[in-house]
């Protein structure tokens, strides 16, 4: 104490070795009993001493301005959270407690606006901390927070704030409802989307999707109320439709709409790419559009930073589609761009142009009705050199196109013998072959 007390005499002596002016300004008009308390406190404090600093600290908070020192409130929140975490067995006294915390946070960020970004992330901490369980408290005190600091909030908070709200869903629909919390969603996301990268903002990106994926507060049914006639409405907003297609990616089974459709196909004309031109390619194909999932397959195939491999991947993809729905024709010349980009698919490529014309029909004589058999098994015999694996499934297509050849008299007649040259054109196709007859 004698210690104490005289680190408080040179504290005063100091301040009446200053001007009057500049100790009312900084201590306030009791400036004596404001420094005494300061330093009484301060010294308990360095000490670890928090059972004695708390009732001088306690002095020092009522007698001296805000202004007179920052540490009173940084110390201060010390000792009240302290206190809180002793008295939880005394409600009325620990709320009590609690209000003073916020109370030094609010006041702290209002006269040191330069640390007004750490006051209030510690703030919304202890926020969380002691309101546990009042989710509308946490909630209304969290977005407060948020709203002062944008992308200044601390990440955890983001989470925070996004659990409250789907809490308050739970709890009444009435109070938040569905809107609210995707809006509170898509607002933390695109501020945590700002921060640096790194593992803790990483992590805590991961546990709000997980977290609101999980809510199932975003039905799709929801989704497509909501944002059907924001879409409507600005059907050219990229931040609109960028969130549109996320949050509707995000939902079990809500790609299968009009509002997913078009918005990714906006999405696109605005910001293409071979992937979202795949992506249309997949959705409308799903949904039997066929010409239009054709265009949009041929256009992914035209960009030309497509990788090789991705490019014939995305070729020999077209090729069957292009069989199943029609169009053999192109669906050939797909098939022989996949394995000019890439050998490797050479033998599926083979046994699909094998297949095509093993299907097609052509006019004219009987030798020029039967010919494309005659093509049909030459590309399943390269189809089964080139990829062994196709052998088995090759030769019983060989053996199925070979009981269609023209029999030997018939070639006769027309002049024909076995192995002799014969071009064939049918289709939009044309290939040579050999001629071959019924054994």
């Amino acid at each position: 104490m004698k210690k104490i007390a005289i680190i408080a005499l040179a504290a005063l002596a100091t301040l009446l070795g200053s001007s009057p002016a500049k100790a009312q300004s900084k201590f306030g008009a009791d400036s004596a009993e404001c420094i005494k308390y300061l330093s009484y406190y301060t010294e308990y404090y360095k000490q670890k001493n928090y059972d004695e600093a708390l009732p001088n600290w306690r002095k020092a908070y009522q007698l001296c301005p805000p202004q007179a020192r920052q540490s009173i409130f940084i110390d201060g929140a010390f000792l009240m959270r302290r206190l809180i975490n002793k008295n939880v067995a005394n409600k009325a006294y620990r709320e009590a407690l609690i209000d003073t915390l916020m109370t030094l946070h609010d006041t702290r960020a209002q006269f040191y606006p330069k640390y007004a970004v750490t006051t209030l992330n510690n703030k919304g901490t202890d926020v969380n901390n002691y309101f546990a369980g009042k989710h509308g408290v946490i909630y209304s005190k969290l977005e407060e927070i948020i709203d002062q600091l944008g992308d200044n909030t601390k990440a955890s908070l983001l989470l925070m704030d996004l659990n409250s709200a789907i809490e308050l869903y739970r709890e009444d629909d009435e109070i938040v409802d569905a809107e609210k919390v995707i809006n509170t969603y898509q607002r933390n996301i695109a501020l945590i989307e700002k921060m640096p990268s790194g593992e803790v903002n990483d992590k805590i990106k991961s546990d709000m999707e997980s977290l609101f994926i999980g809510s199932k507060v975003a039905s799709c049914d929801n989704l497509i109320e909501l944002f059907t006639p924001r879409y409507e409405a600005d059907p050219e907003n990229i931040d609109l439709v960028t969130n549109i297609v996320k949050m509707m990616s995000s939902t079990e089974g809500c790609v299968n709409n009009d509002l997913y459709l078009k918005a990714t196909t906006s999405l696109h004309q605005m910001q293409p790419s071979a992937q979202s031109a795949y992506f249309l390619y997949r959705l409308n194909s799903v949904r039997d559009n066929t010409s239009t999932a054709v265009k949009y397959l041929e256009e992914a195939i035209s960009f030309p930073d497509l990788e090789k491999a991705t490019a014939a991947s995305y070729n020999y993809e077209l090729a069957t589609f292009c069989v199943k729905n029609g169009m053999p024709s192109k669906g050939y010349a797909a098939a022989q761009r996949a394995m000019e980009l890439d050998p490797s698919f050479a033998g599926k490529a083979y046994f699909l142009m094998g297949t095509i014309w093993g299907t097609t029909t052509c006019g004219g004589d009987e030798i020029a009705r039967r010919s494309p058999y005659w093509v049909a098994c030459d590309y399943m015999q390269m189809a089964k050199e080139k990829d062994p694996s196709l052998a088995e499934e090759c030769n019983r297509m060989i053996a199925q196109y070979s009981v269609y050849f023209p029999k030997t008299e018939d070639a006769f007649m027309y002049d024909l013998t076995n192995g002799q040259s014969y071009t064939v054109a049918c289709g939009g196709m044309r290939a040579t072959t050999r001629v071959r007859t019924q054994r």
